[in-house]
């Protein structure tokens, strides 16, 4: 089992808390890095969106591609995992720009690849937007081009959204035969792609009950790809760290409340269509542990004496000061 965290590139993760000490700006994002990576963190997912969907539009955010450039050659051990969307990006020139910072990066960068959302954003930025289903076909084709540009001295594509004539590529990524492909989605359209073209299947931060069938569900269509090795599967945790229940159940109301005057509500909307909730609050518990606590989703989890609870998403640690979701939760502070 590996740990990873978001990259707080929007300034942090709360829809309707303005400011949570995290400010969108390289030098935060740098020195939270070094220090996961000093504290024993395997991998950070740098979110991919020009638009600050967290605080709102109108506030900072980083360019995902060029924060993750600029780590690569400031760390040593954090795996770069970065967001990337097809309806923004052209896939040669994305393959070339992975095998570049995969060479920068000594073989840590690595794709979480998006089909599209946030439509509004697509079209403030020039995105060639298209339906749901849809995306999914075009995103096929995105890979097919990565893949192959990644592994053949000269490749040729003539489909439905990209055509590329006798291209090459050359360095190839470190990581052979490509770096690790994670994806999400719940539609069958998004994990039948995923199990036939991707390295790894991301979730939401569901109870292991959820959880379970979901896995169940995606290594039976990963089974139909016998030549395939089996999927990796990553999945988002939670963490809130207070002294007793009351006070957890407290903070899980006050951070869940993304009321319609918060300026990140139009692209929560959004953002949840179709997905199940990550949370409920009225199973949510608090661990006695004076170091770290967590609660991923709405499952009570017990974490012993220095010891952490962390998953792909957002986490806490000791000494880490709750880096993504509640950083002012391990002193108490609001």
């Amino acid at each position: 089992m590996r740990f990873g965290f978001w990259m707080p590139v929007f300034g942090g993760w709360l829809r309707n808390v303005e400011d949570e000490g995290m400010p969108a700006t390289f030098a935060y994002q740098r020195d939270l890095a070094l220090r996961a990576e000093a504290t024993g963190w395997d991998v950070t997912l740098v979110a991919e969106l020009n638009l600050n969907d967290i605080k709102g539009p109108e506030a900072d955010c980083l360019e995902a591609w060029t924060t993750a450039a600029a780590l690569a050659p400031l760390t040593k051990q954090l795996e770069l995992m970065t967001a990337v969307r097809p309806n923004f990006r052209l896939p040669a020139l994305v393959a070339k720009e992975t095998a570049t910072i995969d060479h920068i990066s000594g073989g840590r960068f690595t794709l979480n690849v998006v089909s599209a959302w946030w439509e509004s954003e697509s079209l403030q930025y020039g995105g060639t937007w298209v339906a749901h289903d849809e995306r999914y076909a075009r995103t096929a084709e995105f890979l097919a081009v990565l893949k192959g540009m990644w592994t053949k001295d000269e490749f040729s594509l003539e489909g439905r959204y990209y055509t590329i004539k006798n291209a090459r590529l050359a360095p190839k990524p470190v990581q052979r035969p490509w770096p690790i492909l994670y994806a999400g989605g719940e539609s069958p359209a998004a994990k039948d792609l995923i199990a036939r073209e991707c390295d790894a299947y991301l979730m939401h931060g569901d109870p292991p009950d959820v959880l379970a069938p979901k896995i169940a569900d995606m290594r039976a269509r990963r089974a139909k790809h016998p030549k395939l090795p089996p999927l990796r599967f990553g999945v988002a945790g939670y963490a809130i760290v207070r002294q007793s229940d009351a006070d957890v159940k407290k903070e899980v109301a006050r951070i869940t409340d993304v009321r319609a005057s918060a300026r990140g509500y139009a692209s929560y909307l959004d953002f949840i269509k179709g997905s199940p909730s990550a949370f409920a609050s009225s199973s949510a518990s608090a661990s006695t542990c004076s170091s770290c606590s967590a609660v991923p989703s709405a499952r009570r989890w017990t974490v012993s004496p220095r010891r952490s609870f962390r998953s792909f998403g957002h986490s806490a640690q000791a000494c880490l000061s709750c880096a993504l979701l509640l950083r002012s939760s391990i002193s108490g502070g609001h």
